[in-house]
């Protein structure tokens, strides 16, 4: 058990056919792959990045195994351009760094927060939101510590926030998290 196994089942139970969803962290494409299949032909998929090397491999990704999605360099904290307010039903996010990547880039709350403002404006009522929280090693703990108190803060009648951790975990686990919009 892990924190992508667990974000991966969540998807799984809340994800259907047609559904609309963000990838707001592409990475090397793996979520934008299982949201595919999830939301299947009828559904839409976009994903970001802002590494060309990561659209690369997600698109790789894609391509073997027949699936659609769009895929846009450019950063989380810009989805907002790319669907209206409320039509989202799900968004995923990594934070961290692209495994295997650059280990000097990766996400900082200075992206991250307003791509989470931006992701919670798209989720219509019901809709739900994902986050991995990777922290530790080269990006620290700042990152973790803002996005925690940013979504503690969130209107308890308009959102559901879960922070998962694990305490029995050496080594800085990342965090799952999950977010519920509430249903108007």
């Amino acid at each position: 058990m892990n924190t992508l196994t667990v974000i991966h089942d969540f998807l799984r139970r809340q994800v259907q056919p047609g559904a609309c969803c963000i990838d707001a962290t592409a990475g090397k494409g793996r979520d934008t792959a299982l949201l595919c299949r999830l939301a299947g032909e009828q559904g839409r998929v976009l994903a970001f990045d802002i590494q060309a090397d990561a659209i690369r491999q997600t698109r790789a990704l894609l391509a073997a195994e027949g699936l659609r999605a769009e895929v846009v360099q450019d950063s989380h904290a810009n989805m907002a351009r790319y669907a209206a307010p409320g039509s989202v039903d799900c968004i995923v996010f990594n934070f961290g760094r692209l495994p295997g990547g650059d280990p000097h880039i990766f996400t900082t709350a200075a992206s991250s927060l307003p791509a989470i403002d931006a992701g919670l404006s798209l989720l219509r009522p019901g809709g739900v939101m994902a986050l991995a929280l990777y922290y530790g090693k080269e990006n620290g703990y700042d990152e973790k510590n803002a996005i925690l108190a940013h979504l503690k803060a969130l209107d308890d009648r308009q959102y559901t926030v879960l922070a998962c951790d694990w305490l029995n975990r050496p080594h800085d686990p990342p965090m799952p998290i999950f977010v519920w919009k509430e249903p108007v």
